[in-house]
C-alpha cells in the first residue's frame, strides 16, 4: 500500500508498553466496550493522564477504536478542552462570551498578557501558567467568569484575577513537592 494511502500508520509500540498512563486509555477503551462514539470521552481520559494528546496517543487511540487519524485529530482540535501542547502546572481560561466580555473579560485578559508576557494559548516560559479563552463556560449569571485549576470564579475583575493567579503560583511555589490541588477549593472571598 502506498504511504498516502496508508490509513492509520503505527504508533511507537515502544512507548505503549513503557508507560503505565496508557493503561488509564485502555480502562476507558475498555469500559466503552471500544465503541467510536466514546471518542470524547477516551480523549478526555487521555489528556487527564498525559496532560496534553500528543500525535502518538491520538494513532494509539484512532487504531483502537478503528476511526481515521483525521477524524480523531478533528475531534481533538474542535473541543477547546482539549489540548495539543503540554500546559503549565497551572491554567488560566477566560470565558469571552458576549456577557462576559461586556463586563469587562477583555481586560482581564489583557492584563494576563501584560503581567506574565503570554497570550491566549499560549505558557509562560517557567511552564507555570498557561492562558485560555473560551467561547463560553455556561454560567453567564456570573459574568466575568474564569477558570483556574478548574476552579470556577465568578464576577472577577482585572485585579482579583492576578490575585487569585498569583496565590495559586505562590502556594505550589512554596510548598515543594504538594499537589497542585492544595489551593482549590479554599472559600473565595466575595467581589464587589
Amino acid at each position: 500500500m502506498p504511504i498516502g494511502k496508508q490509513k492509520n500508520p503505527p504508533a511507537k509500540q515502544e512507548a505503549v508498553h513503557t508507560d503505565p498512563r496508557y493503561k488509564l486509555v485502555d480502562r476507558t477503551l475498555k469500559r466503552f466496550h471500544y465503541q467510536q462514539d466514546a471518542l470524547i470521552e477516551v480523549l478526555h481520559t487521555a489528556q487527564e493522564a498525559f496532560g496534553f494528546l500528543n500525535d502518538d496517543l491520538m494513532i494509539y487511540i484512532a487504531r483502537a477504536l478503528k476511526l481515521p487519524q483525521s477524524w480523531v485529530y478533528g475531534v481533538a482540535t474542535f473541543y477547546h478542552f482539549f489540548s495539543l501542547e503540554p500546559q503549565g502546572e497551572h491554567t488560566c481560561v477566560v470565558c469571552m462570551g458576549t456577557a462576559c466580555y461586556v463586563k469587562r473579560a477583555a481586560e482581564i485578559v489583557s492584563t494576563v498578557q501584560e503581567e506574565f508576557g503570554i497570550a491566549p494559548g499560549e505558557t509562560t516560559e517557567d511552564g507555570k501558567l498557561s492562558l485560555a479563552t473560551a467561547r463560553c463556560l455556561g454560567s453567564c449569571g456570573l459574568a466575568p467568569v474564569l477558570v483556574i485549576d478548574n476552579e470556577v470564579l465568578g464576577k472577577e475583575t482585572p485585579e482579583t484575577t492576578m490575585k487569585r493567579i498569583k496565590e495559586v503560583i505562590s502556594t505550589t511555589s512554596s510548598d515543594a513537592g504538594a499537589p497542585v490541588t492544595a489551593a482549590v477549593g479554599q472559600p473565595q472571598e466575595e467581589h464587589k
